[in-house]
């Protein structure tokens, strides 16, 4: 294994320990399971039972219900058996928190239990807590005591277990130790995974979630390292993002998490967390999962040269050092690039799918938070004066009559720029398509030849099946020979749907960027993509400009994601579930219809007190359900106010933005 991944080059499955969860089997090679959790009160038996069928109908192979209290718990059994009786046969799992006698009660009724190591004997009340050596190795003989008997149940009634670690709710005893990292999270899983195996139990599945993909990607990567390292295998992993949202965002931000691990051969099993009906989780995850299969991987993307050892770590983000050329690499946020070389002929009006918007009368344009920093026109140069921050790529030929210009500059392939006459002297864009071509698969020369240039912006892409791998591959070449050039990604999308679109974007560009490489974006379709309209949640984008905004829109949502340029306001929302206190879908519309247009905040919108304090720990503001009808609102990890009623929650919201100097008017 080569880091935490089989191949660093092309796609094979991690190989994971075999794990049977009912009649279903995780790891060893299986397929890659979706799942999702209902949202319904797990005392209504009726409710819960019909979501759950809408759940498998839809393609679901496991659902998880929540079980916060021993009497839903015991539930389980009226929903397990009432779902049986109508011929469904999927696998149940227990989502338990705080709670280890109901974890002992599910444990003998449904298919798997989960448990969050964060709150399932130890407890997080934000204290910070000094333990010394004997302390520490106390609490652990009291978490031995109480996490045990789960384990015998389970080996005892063939029940599986996931540990699952989220980054939000990480115990006070770890936060001492560890602090708020992956290693931490790490840590919390494995001191239960080493109970498990030292009862001889191995039914165990893994996870690593956050709302931040960043860490995500980072802490499933270590524990994979860490379990291969002690142990000499690796159990199988749940993959999600918890708490990404809903529309769009949500599903970037998913794919960006997951998709980047999928990538690289990681992953047994996913659930796509979003503020929606659970069933419309299951598309997105299908659409995730199909990209890779048992077979993925052609002879093209075989032929990357193999990496033993990376340029770079995995575990820690550093952004790629680069020199600045114009405003790309050095310290600037990355670029985004629209492309608008399909239109036949760019009018005025046509930017204003890329952010920029045109007022004759005044003769002024309208700059939003979202307006590409360049448009690749190909052979056409605009025929109309162009707002001033806004850069054009062109061609050479279309370039050369333009050369003058400051707003204009060429963009070359690599042969072509090493032998151009004439250049730009101060900014080159120049094509590299990573190892699709047979003369550049072993031959580097021609990197020699643009190394250091100081007015050279690489723009990397693949024609290779293992896009990702190839791009990847060459930043690894690049920092290797000392090549400092700032890289941008260029990535074309062939899917057909919406949601296919924004993951093959995002997952192919977004886990470059969570490993601190690409100075910059220019997401782009090629003859197999479905061009004529795209319809996405909430809106439909019509043929032309419109599927420019999408892509326009979409690129920035990938750099807000991966957190590399903000643009807008970041929401941390909970996808609901049987503990959800208020209306979370219609909650979270109304919170982010008032305050879409703080730039940079992150206001985290919980339905319950354990998705809050904890998976909130990376948001400014906080709104958790505290009661029914009543909500709890938080500046950071502290409670502001108390028991505030729904009815005029989201103005008190308001209220304590203001107060705190985060609010201006949209």
């Amino acid at each position: 294994m080569q880091l935490y991944c089989e191949s660093l080059t092309h796609y094979q499955r991690l190989k994971t320990r075999e794990v049977r969860t009912g009649n279903l089997l995780l790891g060893n090679g299986h397929p890659v399971r979706v799942q999702t959790m209902t949202t319904t009160d797990t005392m209504d038996t009726q409710a819960t039972v019909e979501q759950s069928i809408r759940c498998i109908e839809a393609g679901a192979e496991l659902v998880r219900i929540t079980a916060p209290s021993r009497k839903e718990a015991e539930n389980l059994l009226n929903i397990k058996n009432e779902l049986r009786k109508r011929g469904y046969a999927t696998p149940l799992v227990a989502d338990i928190h705080f709670t280890p006698n109901a974890a002992e009660v599910a444990a003998r009724i449904v298919e798997k239990v989960r448990v969050n190591p964060g709150n399932y004997v130890d407890k997080k009340k934000f204290e910070q807590i000094e333990y010394s050596n004997a302390e520490y190795a106390e609490e652990l003989d009291r978490i031995r005591e109480r996490f045990t008997p789960l384990v015998k149940i389970c080996k005892e009634y063939g029940t599986a277990m996931r540990i699952g670690t989220n980054h939000g709710s990480l115990s006070d005893r770890i936060m001492s130790r560890y602090g708020d990292t992956a290693n931490g999270m790490v840590e919390s899983a494995m001191e239960f995974l080493r109970i498990a195996r030292s009862e001889s139990y191995h039914q165990v599945v893994l996870s690593m979630k956050s709302s931040n993909p960043k860490v995500m990607v980072q802490a499933y990567r270590l524990l994979i390292k860490t379990m291969f390292e002690e142990f000499g295998e690796v159990y199988p992993l749940h993959l999600g993002v918890t708490e990404a949202g809903d529309g769009e965002d949500g599903r970037i931000k998913s794919a960006i998490g997951i998709g980047t691990l999928l990538e690289d051969g990681i992953g047994d099993t996913i659930r796509v967390s979003l503020t929606e009906d659970p069933e419309f989780e299951i598309p997105v995850c299908k659409d995730l999962v199909k990209r890779y299969h048992l077979n993925a991987g052609t002879p093209s993307g075989l032929r990357v040269p193999e990496v033993t050892t990376l340029t770079y770590s995995p575990f820690d983000y550093k952004r790629r050092e680069t020199f600045q050329v114009g405003p790309i690499g050095g310290k600037q946020v990355p670029v985004v690039i629209a492309d608008l070389s399909k239109m036949e002929k760019i009018k005025p009006a046509d930017l204003q799918s890329v952010g920029y918007s045109y007022d004759p009368v005044p003769d002024k344009w309208t700059i939003s938070e979202a307006a590409a920093d360049f448009i690749f026109t190909g052979h056409q140069v605009p025929e109309f004066a162009l707002p001033g921050a806004l850069k054009v790529i062109l061609y050479p030929a279309a370039w050369l009559p333009v050369a003058g210009s400051p707003q204009y500059y060429p963009i070359f392939d690599a042969a072509g720029f090493i032998q151009a006459e004439l250049k730009s002297d101060k900014l080159n864009f120049v094509m590299q398509d990573c190892y699709s071509d047979e003369t550049t698969i072993n031959d580097y020369t021609f990197l020699d030849q643009l190394a250091n240039d100081p007015t050279v912006v690489c723009c990397l892409a693949s024609r290779n099946t293992n896009a990702l791998q190839s791009v990847r591959r060459m930043f690894v070449e690049l920092q290797q020979r000392g090549i400092q050039n700032p890289a941008l990604l260029f990535t074309e999308s062939g899917e057909q749907t919406p949601d296919e679109h924004l993951i093959h974007f995002a997952a192919e560009t977004g886990a470059l960027l969570l490993d601190g490489l690409g100075d910059g974006i220019c997401l782009g379709y090629n003859r197999k993509a479905k061009m004529d309209h795209v319809q996405a949640k909430g809106r439909t984008y019509l043929p032309v400009q419109d599927i420019y905004q999408f892509t326009n829109n979409t690129a920035f949502s990938i750099l807000q994601a991966t957190r590399t340029r903000i643009s807008k306001t970041e929401y941390i929302s909970c996808p609901s579930c049987g503990r959800t206190l208020f209306d979370l879908q219609e909650t979270t519309a109304k919170i982010r219809a008032v305050t879409h247009h703080l730039k940079g905040l992150k206001i985290a919108i919980m339905g319950c007190i354990v998705n809050g304090p904890g998976e909130m720990a990376d948001a400014d503001f906080g709104y958790v359900g505290s009661g029914p009808g009543k909500i709890t609102l938080y500046k950071g990890k502290e409670v502001v106010k108390r028991n505030v009623s729904s009815e005029v929650a989201v103005d008190e919201l308001i209220n304590l933005l203001k107060e705190n100097g985060a609010w201006t008017a949209a």
